[in-house]
């Protein structure tokens, strides 16, 4: 089953469920998954799952914001609602990847690729990013290869 396609069911099950917090955020994921999809391949375009994936990782990340705002403005409340949001999407990632893998993958990489400067820390960037296939963030990614390389 493509990754649209499940959510479409899970769509379908949060209805039947009667789930509001599960189908609100579906149904966000959903219209931000056409509006990518239209953004890079046209009106009757639809997304490859790593396509799919990066838009699940975008929202995730515009909900971590929303939750920092509300605990900056006092809003448990806000902060709550959102990371309840947050747990929904992140059932569509793959596994995270371990610190300790993570760090033997950036090593691997750095060595295969004959590494050592910041400078070559784009390249080397680029092929970890193909490699953890959304199995970890940029942010951590690109933290491990700067202490390589520093």
């Amino acid at each position: 089953m493509s990754f649209v396609s499940q959510i479409s069911e899970d769509l379908k099950n949060a209805m039947r469920a009667k789930d509001t917090v599960a189908l609100n955020v579906i149904r966000n994921l959903k219209s931000a998954l056409k509006y990518a999809a239209i953004e890079k391949l046209g009106a009757e375009g639809e997304l490859g799952d790593t396509d799919a994936l990066a838009v699940v990782r975008k929202e995730i990340k515009k909900l971590q914001d929303s939750v920092e705002g509300a605990e900056k403005a006092g809003r448990p409340d806000a902060a709550a609602d959102a990371r309840a949001e947050i747990a929904v999407l992140e059932k569509y990632l793959p596994a995270a990847m371990s610190a300790e893998d993570l760090a033997k993958l950036v090593e691997a990489v750095i060595a295969e690729l004959g590494a050592t400067s910041k400078k070559e820390m784009g390249s080397v960037m680029k092929v970890l990013q193909e490699r953890v296939a959304g199995r970890a963030d940029s942010k951590s990614i690109s933290t491990e290869v700067a202490k390589r390389l520093a």
